[in-house]
């Protein structure tokens, strides 16, 4: 199939090239001339595993385009998506006047009957709006289907190429049909192709990010009331996790979710809530736990130090999670900023994220190239995230750097008692 791409974000970026594996002809569309002739070029704009080697392959096999001509890519599909940005507006609404603008330029350029294909994260309603608006401008037979997303940073192509479920939502069996033609491939293994009505598709994306979102402030709660009842979390966790209702998924106690879904779905759904009349007092709940849960570090350490002034942290890990360079709403940004503002001086080190913190931090912090480089001098160490070279440190070496062996362990990678036996005093997420 033709496909045409509008956005080459995250999304965008991903879907275009998995699209094109499975040997469809896709051309991405974005405004930003720099971006493309860049992605022309061969160079990736995101850091995700395995994405450049495949965009690769399929620029070279001449099944992957990038322009920024959106009637030249639009006038030959037969599925457009539109991947543009939806971001959270003064009150926690979704902006969709990207979606909306793609969406008018969409229809200019409509030549014959097309399949355009809501893939951003949007309200419910947004499918009708696109739809409105397409049929202002142009007389030409299109349908409107809304295909939301279930990517996660650092596994998307693994939930691309073989998701747990595609969720379609259409009223028009053409585009039922079409839609099942392209996503064929990726469901071999049986996974289901759930269809049902826009509005529904719509709504599940933003439901099933808002209970992912519960799951973890839900945990991050019971850690908190461990501490102070002397249980362990992690024993808590396994006990829950074996329930087979409940399962150990997202069970994991840290300090708060971030990225660009969690945060933004649950003000949207929130808002979506408000504009009818339904206040999603749980979500309101889910929201305060993980403000409260991305300080807690931060109150760990000045009930263990008192005054952080003149002293200097090591912190490991800067994107919101492993595997990833994202720094939207990481709980690192939080952390860092409040040593900062208690005049403490801090040493990070991320395998790939470091130059998305210049962006936060310019040159208020010291970016280290190494784990242990940035452990040099420091009188305490911070595991914020949780990626895997951090795991299984030289603790003996390690302590050698510190000024003090103090460790806060944001993630629960660590075993309590090794610790204490390698000589650190250790803060654990609902360790008692």
């Amino acid at each position: 199939m033709k496909i045409a791409v509008v956005g080459t974000g995250y999304v965008g970026l991903v879907a275009g090239t998995c699209l094109a594996e499975s040997g469809n002809d896709v051309t991405c569309v974005d405004v930003d001339e720099g971006k493309v002739r860049a992605l022309q070029a061969g160079v990736c704009p995101i850091y995700e595993p395995g994405l450049e080697e495949l965009l690769h392959r399929n620029m070279k096999a001449l099944r992957l385009h990038f322009t920024t001509s959106l009637s030249a890519a639009v006038e030959s599909a037969q599925v457009v998506f539109i991947a543009v940005g939806t971001p959270q507006g003064e009150s926690g609404d979704a902006d969709l006047s990207y979606v909306l603008d793609a969406a008018e330029g969409i229809g200019r350029a409509l030549r014959q009957y097309t399949v355009v294909v809501d893939k951003s994260t949007v309200p419910v309603g947004t499918a009708d709006k696109v739809r409105e608006v397409i049929a202002q401008v142009t007389k030409v037979e299109f349908d409107v289907v809304s295909n939301p997303e279930f990517l996660k940073e650092g596994a998307a192509l693994e939930d691309f190429l073989k998701p747990d479920r595609v969720v379609i939502g259409t009223s028009s069996e053409r585009a039922r049909r079409i839609m099942g033609q392209l996503y064929a491939p990726f469901v071999r293994t049986e996974n289901p192709i759930l269809y049902m009505d826009a509005r529904s598709a719509e709504m599940t994306k933003y439901a099933a990010n808002a209970m992912l979102a519960t799951r973890i402030s839900f945990m991050n709660d019971i850690a908190a009331l461990c501490e102070k009842v002397g249980a362990d979390v992690d024993f808590v966790r396994k006990g829950m996790g074996s329930d087979r209702r409940i399962g150990h998924p997202f069970l994991h106690p840290g300090v708060g979710y971030g990225g660009s879904c969690f945060p933004k779905d649950v003000k949207a759904l929130m808002a979506t809530g408000r504009e009818n009349g339904v206040e999603l007092d749980l979500l309101r709940a889910v929201e305060h736990t993980n403000q409260r849960q991305k300080r807690c570090l931060l109150a760990k350490a000045v009930r263990h130090f008192g005054e952080l002034s003149d002293k200097t942290f090591a912190v490991w890990g800067l994107a919101f999670k492993p595997k990833t360079d994202d720094m939207r709403e990481a709980p690192s940004v939080e952390l860092i900023e409040g040593l900062l503002g208690k005049g403490a001086r801090v040493q990070c080190h991320d395998p790939v994220a470091t130059q998305a913190a210049q962006r936060y931090f310019g040159n208020r912090v010291r970016y280290a190239p190494s784990g242990y480089a940035a452990a040099e001098g420091a009188d305490a160490l911070f595991l914020v995230t949780e990626w895997n070279e951090f795991r299984r440190p030289d603790f003996q070496r390690l302590k050698g750097l510190m000024k003090n062996p103090v460790i806060f362990d944001g993630r629960n990678i660590f075993d309590p008692t090794q610790m204490r036996e390698e000589g650190f005093t250790y803060y654990g997420i609902g360790r008692p």
